[in-house]
């Protein structure tokens, strides 16, 4: 968390991973531009490096969507997406210098607006064989430029976490734009249908670990059926929660954390106010329950973030009777306390 704005917080774990980043990318592209040469020596330099950023944007942007869900399957992949922003800018990067060097090489030359070739140079948008495949590989190098343009936390406050999250979602559109750039563009240029198998398995790994992630979430969050007669809700035996962590809970649209910590139990709002993290996959760390993706805090009891931070979340009414958690699905307005419910209370009756 930081109560001021900058370009880049760097951190030793930043470095390394940005290190680590641009190493691989730089031995990707000297392995790539070998290859190539050993197998098209008469390949240009254009369309090496056309080849080479185009593969390599391609690449990042894969892994760039897996991250989330291996995160959700391992928290040991967590450190990957504590920086993933990074790794989603330098993607756009690249793809710009393939796209730059796409729109020199084949639309520049005419007498026709480069950007506007892009559109017109290929009429055959009924034909789904010759359908002009730089188009949808223009709109989403666009769609990168405005994630990557909003990338800052200045925006992400600005604009509201609800907003933000929803722009950045748009990634997915994206994806789908380039995949089916590459594919028309293998369609057409290239004669061995063996490579339309590449971007392919790439959509089946997407694909694949979204659903294991979206299985594993659905078993980790609790869905009861019935209330009681006051409206609180049965969740599960205080044993069951462990020290310091939560059970999550779905109870029509809330989604509630329900935190076991230093003898007491208290209900907040599953989701950070930074990126909609899920709150309930984090711990309580020096007092604060502390999100798994960037690391925002909030006081288990109000809700409220420690000054001069000023996010809040949701609370819930809990209680507990004869070791039965029980939360109240109502929830109060963002920061209001709420007293937490007593472990060694916990055989009182309920009132």
């Amino acid at each position: 968390m930081s109560a001021h704005y900058r370009p880049v917080l760097w951190n030793p774990q930043k470095r390394i991973y940005d290190g680590v980043m641009l190493g691989l990318m730089a031995l990707y592209l000297l392995l790539f531009a070998a290859l190539q040469l050993l197998f098209y020596p008469e390949i240009t330099e254009e369309t090496l490096i056309i080849r080479a950023t185009g593969t390599l944007a391609y690449l990042m942007l894969h892994v760039i969507l897996v991250i989330g869900p291996l995160t959700r399957l391992n928290p040991y992949f967590m450190p990957l997406l504590y920086n993933r922003r990074h790794l989603g800018v330098t993607m756009f990067l690249i793809s710009l210098v393939h796209g730059a060097f796409n729109v020199v090489q084949f639309h520049a030359l005419g007498n026709v607006d480069p950007l506007v070739s892009v559109f017109v140079s290929n009429l055959h948008y009924p034909s789904l064989g010759n359908f002009p495949f730089q188009v949808p590989g223009f709109f989403a190098l666009f769609i990168l430029f405005v994630m990557a343009a909003t990338s800052h936390d200045f925006w992400l406050k600005n604009l509201s976490p609800r907003v933000w999250k929803s722009l950045h979602m748009m990634v997915y559109a994206a994806y789908a734009l380039l995949t089916m750039h590459v594919m028309l563009g293998i369609v057409q240029l290239e004669s061995a249908p063996a490579w339309v198998a590449l971007p392919g398995a790439g959509l089946l790994v997407v694909i694949g670990f979204h659903l294991a992630a979206a299985f594993v979430e659905q078993r980790r969050t609790y869905q009861p059926q019935t209330l009681d007669n006051e409206g609180f809700v049965s969740v599960c035996l205080v044993e069951d929660i462990q020290e310091s962590c939560a059970k999550m809970v779905l109870i029509g649209e809330e989604n509630i954390a329900i935190f076991k910590y230093e003898g007491k139990v208290s209900a907040v709002s599953n989701v950070c106010r930074h990126q909609n993290g899920p709150l309930g996959e984090g711990k309580i760390i020096d007092g604060c329950i502390t999100c798994p993706w960037h690391g925002y805090q909030y006081l288990p009891h109000n809700g409220q973030s420690p000054p001069p931070f000023t996010e809040k979340l949701e609370t819930y009414d809990v209680r507990i009777v004869e070791g039965q958690v029980y939360v109240h699905p109502r929830p109060y307005p963002e920061g209001t306390e709420r007293p937490p419910a007593l472990i060694s209370a916990s055989n009182s009756p309920l009132l």
